[in-house]
């Protein structure tokens, strides 16, 4: 487990410093709101989420996939499935589940509760892509180690799958300029910062799209995929109207957040 932990670990600050120097050299958008407090709690709770994991879950997404290859559980293994294919399958499969549980998030009230924490910053940028309730992470695992357990996903796929989430989501919550003519492609191969910004668009109509954080298909594919916002990239208004109060970017209205009503209380 300390390979995986180094692993992660490592292409997490990689990305991270890498879409940091992009966002200073090629914003896509001005968006200065108190980037020191707005980084230290967005860091922090991803700190808190490490920990509640390993308090918490017995294992690891990979963990449950050593277990599960060792006793050799799984359709993929049942189906004699080359460990090429199954590499490959349990990658796109669990990303389309990902795509899924994210969907569900967003329209069961108990459960949006807990992923609004996520949309109500009011800036988007590379330490967004950190930014999610512990109780999120908790039921994302267990959500994850079923379908390990039901594929039968190699350890492998699930350690690419993690990294490629990881660095995913920074990469697509990321404020950062891709040229014009190149991000209309890309974003046929992989979710885009100017497609998934599109999700955190203060309209509700606008936050329930683009759902995707590795593929961009599922989207497409599902009739969720929105090109473009209303008001343009540089005008649409990010976060939720309920928590616009800059007191609501610090730690400990982070972890309450799920338990209150935004300006109500």
């Amino acid at each position: 487990m300390t390979g995986e932990v180094a692993i992660r670990l490592g292409a997490f600050v990689a990305v991270f410093a890498a879409m940091a120097l992009w966002e200073v050299l090629a914003p896509r958008r001005h968006d200065l709101a108190d980037r020191p407090v707005r980084w230290t709690n967005n860091l922090g709770i991803l700190l808190v989420d490490a920990l509640v994991v390993r308090l918490v879950a017995p294992a690891s997404a990979v963990g449950i996939a050593l277990a599960v290859e060792a006793k050799g559980w799984g359709l993929l293994p049942l189906l004699g499935a080359p460990y090429w294919l199954a590499v490959l399958l349990s990658v796109v499969i669990l990303d389309l589940v990902i795509y899924a549980q994210h969907v569900v998030f967003h329209h069961v009230p108990l459960l949006w509760r807990l992923h609004r924490m996520h949309h109500a910053d009011t800036v988007i940028d590379v330490s967004s892509g950190g930014r999610f309730h512990p109780g999120e992470i908790l039921l994302s695992l267990a959500i994850k180690g079923v379908a390990i357990l039901v594929l039968g996903a190699p350890a492998v796929a699930v350690l690419a799958f993690e990294v490629l989430l990881n660095a995913t989501s920074m990469f697509n919550h990321a404020n950062i300029r891709i040229p014009p003519r190149l991000e209309p492609m890309l974003r046929w191969l992989v979710v885009t910062p100017d497609m998934h910004r599109v999700h955190h668009s203060i309209l509700r109509r606008e936050t329930d799209s683009n759902f995707g954080f590795n593929l961009p298909w599922w989207d497409r594919l599902f009739g969720t995929y929105r090109a473009e916002p209303e008001k343009g990239h540089e005008a649409m208004t990010l976060g939720l109207d309920e928590f616009r109060d800059p007191r609501e970017r610090w730690l400990d209205r982070l972890v309450t957040q799920p338990l209150r009503n935004g300006d109500q209380g």
